[in-house]
């Protein structure tokens, strides 16, 4: 994982990114809980102060389960074989926790828009289409298109916010 100061010059830097109509109203959040074993977290996405989506350390547990789960039946395939083939499982659920969002803010921060619309992470599409950065012309061809309608409800919401 990249490296970066702190969450507050992270936290500042993605709320820039936000287009005008919803500068005001999403917020992002992380926390580390230092004094637990191994640092655990939570990230979430508000809007208007509501959670609309979190990302846990519980969620880490679930992955690794699934990941021993698929091990068990499959000693041969690597772990990241074994995570591709999660990740259909863990996009539908929202199976992500802290870490995966705080890598998924990372990347972004590093990719074109273009790019970034088009990332096969979830976590980097939905800071893409909220981002500024998106103009009219591309919002229009993301609602004629309706492609989105094909994601998660979890990552439907924010198009719908968007759109």
């Amino acid at each position: 994982m990249e490296h970066y100061k702190s969450w507050g010059g992270l936290n500042r830097q993605l709320c820039e990114y936000l287009c005008d109509e919803l500068k005001e109203r999403v917020t992002y959040f992380l926390t580390r809980y230092h004094e637990v074993h191994n640092s655990y977290g939570r990230a979430a996405i508000r809007l208007d102060g509501k959670e609309l989506v979190c990302f846990s350390w519980i969620e880490m547990y679930h992955q690794e389960n699934d990941i021993s789960i698929l091990y068990e039946e499959e000693k041969e395939s690597s772990y990241g074989e074994m995570t591709a083939r999660m990740k259909p499982k863990w996009d539908k659920d929202c199976t992500y926790c802290e870490m995966d969002f705080l890598d998924a803010v990372l990347q972004f921060r590093n990719m074109s828009i273009k790019a970034a619309l088009q990332s096969e992470n979830y976590i980097i599409r939905i800071l893409a289409v909220m981002d500024r950065r998106v103009g009219k012309r591309t919002l229009m061809r993301i609602t004629d298109n309706k492609e989105y309608k094909k994601y998660p409800v979890w990552v439907q919401q924010f198009y719908e916010l968007r759109l």
